[in-house]
């Protein structure tokens, strides 16, 4: 169950709720009995411009920021994120928005190397030094984007990725979490979440690429990259104790994406 704060159902705006994580954080909300409104360029909303923001703004009690850029480019990135977050927290700021919410990422603070954490590390402090009340939640990597991780990381017909650990989770995981946390009191700091095992990530894509019967061989290369990042140790896994953990298994989400394909 969702928390109602105060005994009272909620008003929640958010900002890319039209996406892999913000549609399933909206319908859960729904589902729990609060006003989720999803907020997006597709629903003529944008945090970038700031059109629609004062109108879908209007009577919200919680903002919930799981919203992404749609360029990797050092200077981009960076300007999308603290672009959009002054737009957000200005806005949350006139409309008396009691709980400021946003999406990021485990290890951000130890990941400066790349120009895309640099850019949430820069996002994470707009909102602690807001003033706002606020939580950030640190979600490691989706099970979604374990494809994307292997191609980024082939040369040939070779994937070369580093021993790290990873602890990844299903979005859907990842969307209970954000939601759980938005309609309860603000923590004014961090909580993780992740997915209930650990993996060596060159082990890990080895035996996903073996259930898909892909070709491509996974080579454990200690300097290789990791979108961007040379990941050692826990870096990629949650650095706190006792984090929030999903509910879903890689096992169980693996075999029913092979089921549906």
């Amino acid at each position: 169950m969702y928390p109602k704060r105060k005994g009272s159902l909620m008003k929640i705006v958010v900002i890319g709720g039209t996406g892999l994580i913000g549609s399933k954080v909206v319908t859960k909300l729904n589902e729990h009995g609060h006003e989720a409104v999803a907020a997006s360029p597709d629903t003529g909303v944008n945090s970038i411009t700031g059109e629609g923001l004062a109108e879908v703004m209007t009577r919200a009690n919680v903002l919930i920021d799981v919203s992404n850029a749609p360029a990797w480019e050092d200077s981009a990135v960076m300007d999308f994120f603290t672009t959009a977050t002054t737009n957000l927290l200005a806005e949350a700021e006139r409309a008396g928005v009691g709980h400021y919410v946003a999406l990021s990422v485990v290890g951000t603070q130890k990941l400066g190397e790349s120009g895309y954490f640099r850019a949430k590390i820069a996002q994470e402090q707009l909102i602690v030094d807001s003033g706002l009340p606020y939580t950030i939640v640190h979600a490691t990597q989706f099970f979604e984007f374990l494809k994307q991780i292997a191609q980024a990381a082939t040369q040939g017909d070779e994937v070369r990725l580093p021993p790290a650990q990873i602890q990844p989770i299903a979005a859907e995981d990842v969307a209970i979490a954000v939601g759980r946390t938005a309609a309860g009191e603000p923590h004014n700091g961090i909580v993780e979440v992740a997915g209930p095992e650990q993996y060596r990530l060159d082990e890990l894509i080895r035996g996903i690429l073996a259930k898909r019967n892909d070709p491509r061989t996974v080579v454990t290369d200690d300097q290789a990259q990791y979108f961007g990042i040379t990941p050692t140790g826990g870096d990629l896994v949650p650095e706190f104790p006792d984090p929030m953990l999903g509910a879903t298994h890689l096992k169980d989400w693996v075999a029913q994406q092979l089921a549906a394909a």
